[in-house]
């Protein structure tokens, strides 16, 4: 019987922890969303900061990956 007691302990205690982590992970997912948020933010910039210094469209395209409509639009959103 004190076996069994024990793993219903054990499961108990287990399944208490599940609310806690989750709100752990959420933190996490919340703070990593951030920083994504202000990366993404600071790319911007930096991509209308090199259109500003005559970058080549192109480069800026090889450089980050984005599409050349990405590009465009990021740029013409900083112009308003």
């Amino acid at each position: 019987m004190a076996d069994l007691e024990a793993a219903v302990r054990k499961l108990r205690t287990a399944q208490a922890a599940v609310p806690r982590a989750e709100e752990r992970a959420a933190r996490l997912v919340a703070e990593a969303r951030v920083k994504v948020d202000r990366a993404r933010a600071d790319l911007a910039e930096a991509i209308r900061a090199a259109d500003r210094d005559g970058v080549r469209q192109v480069d800026i395209v090889a450089a980050t990956g984005y599409s050349r409509e990405r590009v465009r639009q990021i740029i013409r959103d900083g112009e308003t």
